[in-house]
């Protein structure tokens, strides 16, 4: 028997929250740092889809390939790609995977072989769909699925679920390395494609004073887009670590003018901002270096490999802080190592 239905799946979302729900009926869940990917299996047909529906075996052929070695000839998993560095996971990695030139992935692939880490069933092995089952059923299925078919391969894990409170508030204590927070299911519920009606997202949301290196123009436009933003080392050294953006349209004009004249090279002096984004082509390379001069205070709910993984929000001007008291140590403990929660 064929699976039942094709790619694209849109992926079931998730709604954020500020806290850990309690109560009876819901499953917590690591929210993992890395691409979200479904993997579809029909026989020799193996497909790897990203969240917003673009095939991704191209650029995780060692994937596809551990997939494929898999003794179930028909499946379809939700989960996530990540890429073991050391003890840690590297979002750097995945991003370096998006590559052009075959040669150039089969390369990093040698090099560091990503994971995929899986946390839902949608198929089994009789093609048959489980999207209309219950939480507690698929996961009752992936556990059994997991058990017969994993074990001899490494480089696809089960992802750990809890039903206890204090296992997930342990999991979000360690939020800030390879994890980005926690997700909290609702184990009566169907699988919602597409939808944010079974799931919350739990962040942990920070803080840091951050000094203004750069801007960027809005595209097509010369008004402020996003603002740069940088922590000095212990070498008096200025790197980027992010970006702010989301001003008001009124306010743009104002911010513009400022940061224009305090246009001066070369704004950071240690690791600069690089060029387009690998998953977007209309957000432009190019950028303003200013004078070291202004700091804000921003919201992060996530720091690794020497950034901010998200945009950022400004909560405050600090025109009373010195730039240089801004520094990486304000972020120091945030990447840790909880690649051992698959151990």
């Amino acid at each position: 028997m064929a699976l039942l239905f094709k790619p694209p799946l849109p992926p079931m979302e998730a709604r954020s929250v500020e806290q850990i729900p309690t109560g009876e009926g819901w499953q917590y869940e690591p929210k993992w740092d890395g691409f979200r990917c479904l993997a579809f299996r029909d026989n020799d047909d193996i497909f790897l889809q990203s969240k917003a529906g673009q095939p991704l075996a191209r650029y995780f052929p060692d994937v596809a390939a551990a997939l494929g070695r898999l003794r179930a000839p028909r499946f379809v998993l939700d989960g996530e790609l990540v890429i073991p560095v050391g003890k840690s996971f590297s979002f750097d990695q995945l991003q370096l995977r998006l590559h052009p030139a075959a040669s150039r992935v089969q390369k990093l692939a040698a090099a560091h072989p990503a994971i995929f880490i899986v946390f839902d069933l949608l198929a089994g092995t009789d093609g048959k769909s489980l999207l209309q089952s219950s939480l507690s059923e698929r996961r009752r299925r992936l556990e059994q699925f997991a058990g017969k078919y994993f074990p001899n391969e490494k480089q696809i894990r089960l992802s750990p679920a809890s039903c206890e409170l204090k296992k997930a508030q342990k999991w979000f204590d360690k939020v800030g390395g390879d994890l980005d927070g926690i997700m909290a299911k609702r184990t009566d519920a169907a699988y919602a494609s597409g939808e944010r009606t079974a799931v919350v997202k739990i962040k942990q949301i920070r803080t840091a004073d951050c000094v203004i290196g750069g801007f960027r123009y809005a595209s097509g436009a010369k008004v402020i887009g996003s603002l740069l933003l940088g922590l000095y080392d212990d070498a008096g050294l200025l790197h980027h670590v992010g970006f702010t953006s989301g001003f008001a349209a009124a306010d743009r004009p104002r911010l513009t003018k400022r940061f224009e004249a305090l246009r001066k090279p070369p704004g950071f002096t240690g690791n600069a901002p690089g060029g387009p984004s690998r998953w977007s082509t209309e957000r432009s390379g190019e950028w303003e270096p200013v004078a070291p001069k202004i700091v804000v205070e921003v919201t992060y709910d996530h720091f690794t490999g020497g950034r901010f993984r998200h945009g950022t929000k400004i909560i405050r001007w600090r025109n009373e802080k010195a730039p240089r008291q801004c520094t990486l140590d304000q972020v120091a403990g945030r990447e840790g190592k909880s690649i051992a929660l698959l151990q």
